[in-house]
């Protein structure tokens, strides 16, 4: 908390709309009276990120198994860790070079940092599974035996939940996919929203809203496979791919300037190594936009970090039983709901319009996103402690002096695991124009220089593993586990 205030004091909070008033009260005017006439003609869009969030997910669940069983080998787990640490807005960016605008550049984009994300969290779970069954099984039993009796039935309940919430976090990223372009939600959202039709927009906003409520009901087992042959089938009049395209990109397009210059001039399209050129290339780029991108990126993080952390600490007792009654604990529930369905980049790209391009909206709407869904876990964790039969009365001394003391390692466990998406949304919000990675990232992709935002995607890669690396050491110095067990 002091490393963020002193954060603050570097941090830009202008206010730089010329009425932000006049422009909040046309969005709360819009969110009364939507037009969900506008829906219809949205279909398609909204078919679109249905379709890219199941394919994407379905890729990531089937390569991110493989990996996980082989997560134990040091190379498996830094390139997991690399591939979920590029933000999907990012990898879209990539892939739009290659593929254009077409559905395989929004599955990709979903697809490889899942695989990455499932990598990690199947590998967690099954080495933190009941060994004890297959203690039951012939001991010449083959490995998929082993699997499939011993260790699948103890963990698929974890399996599930965890996929459930991942989909759910895919139609999210779908959505803010079509903020670059792709044909979803987001590229109706940000027209409706740069045009001022705020009505329609919270028409699309609000579907979007009954859309993840109804996934615990349209989501059955059962039918998930059945769901993603439809999905896949929807998107395969779309596809195009070109693997010409794609080992072009790749092995040249990125390439750093000072390597192509000579033959884009003489039409010869040679690579030329040279280090004094590439030293140059890389130092001035560094200087000039890395860290500052980087230093702002930090300072917005650990801001997020410690407000997302308040704000849990303040939202959980609204939906636990042991403060609440049914009603208010129903409302304070919906309410987390929302704050963390919606988007955090559609959000803070509200914000941006309500108060201008600071770090102000960005706290905000990071602040409350991830404050909501550590509410809502920390919230959950806490209904399943057994409190004394003598138990104060006095709600504010059963927060202070029995409950928060028995979930604060809890807390500070989801806190610090969330820490590197924190980390990769603060870089991303850049490209609403906030000083972070992500705006000089746009700023080169606009530009057309691939292999300078290449980098700098790199550099944000860099930065997000070793976030990471810092979480987890944190996490075993305090011997502190996101994995959820009932408290006595």
């Amino acid at each position: 908390m002091v490393v963020a205030l002193i954060c603050l004091g570097f941090a830009d909070l202008e206010i730089s709309t010329l009425d932000p008033w006049d422009e909040f009260s046309r969005m709360f005017y819009g969110l009364l009276t939507p037009e969900f006439s506008f829906v219809y003609e949205t279909r398609t869009a909204l078919f679109n990120t249905v379709a890219f969030a199941l394919c994407g997910t379905f890729l990531g669940v089937v390569f991110g198994a493989g990996l996980a069983f082989c997560f134990h080998v040091a190379l498996v787990r830094w390139f997991c860790a690399f591939i979920r640490s590029i933000h999907e807005i990012f990898w879209a960016f990539i892939f739009l070079y290659v593929v254009g605008l077409n559905p395989v550049c929004g599955i990709f984009a979903i697809a490889i940092p899942y695989a990455g994300i499932f990598a990690k969290v199947y590998a967690e779970i099954l080495q933190e599974s009941d060994h004890h069954p297959l203690e039951a099984l012939p001991h010449q039993s083959s490995f998929l035996s082993r699997f499939f009796f011993g260790i699948l039935p103890i963990i698929y309940a974890d399996l599930k939940h965890y996929t459930s919430y991942r989909f759910e976090c895919a139609l999210r990223s779908s959505t803010i996919l079509g903020f670059v372009g792709l044909p979803t939600l987001g590229y109706h959202l940000e027209t409706m929203f740069r045009e001022g039709m705020y009505s329609e927009a919270a028409a699309l906003l609000y579907c979007f809203f009954l859309l993840i409520a109804s996934l615990k009901y349209l989501m059955r087992p059962r039918l998930v496979l059945l769901y993603v042959v439809f999905a896949f089938a929807f998107i395969s009049t779309d596809i195009a791919f070109s693997w010409e395209n794609f080992t072009r990109f790749f092995t040249y397009e990125i390439l750093p300037w000072p390597m192509r210059r000579e033959g884009m001039i003489d039409g010869t399209h040679a690579v030329v190594w040279g280090f004094n050129g590439l030293w140059t290339w890389f130092t001035e780029i560094w200087y000039n936009e890395a860290l500052e991108g980087i230093w702002n990126t930090l300072l917005l993080t650990q801001i997020v970090l410690v407000v997302s952390g308040v704000l849990a600490l303040l939202a959980f007792p609204l939906v636990c039983l042991h403060f609440t009654s049914w009603l208010p604990r129903k409302m304070g529930r919906y309410l987390l709901i929302i704050l963390r369905t919606t988007p955090e980049y559609v959000m803070a790209y509200l914000l941006v319009q309500w108060f201008g391009p600071s770090f102000l909206p960005a706290i905000i709407a990071l602040g409350f996103h991830n404050g909501a869904i550590l509410g809502h876990l920390i919230g959950g964790h806490a209904d399943m402690l057994k409190l004394q039969r003598d138990v104060t009365l006095r709600k504010l001394e059963r927060y202070f002096f029995e409950v928060l003391p028995r979930v604060y390692g809890q807390f500070l466990a989801f806190l610090f695991y969330r820490w590197e998406v924190m980390m990769r949304e603060s870089a991303i919000l850049g490209i609403l124009g906030i000083y972070t990675l992500g705006f000089y990232i746009d700023s080169a992709i606009a530009e057309d220089q691939l292999d300078k935002a290449f980098l700098l995607i790199l550099i944000t890669a860099v930065l997000n593993i070793c976030i990471d690396a810092v979480s987890q050491q944190i996490r075993k110095r305090l011997k502190i586990s996101t994995k959820l067990q009932e408290v006595k």
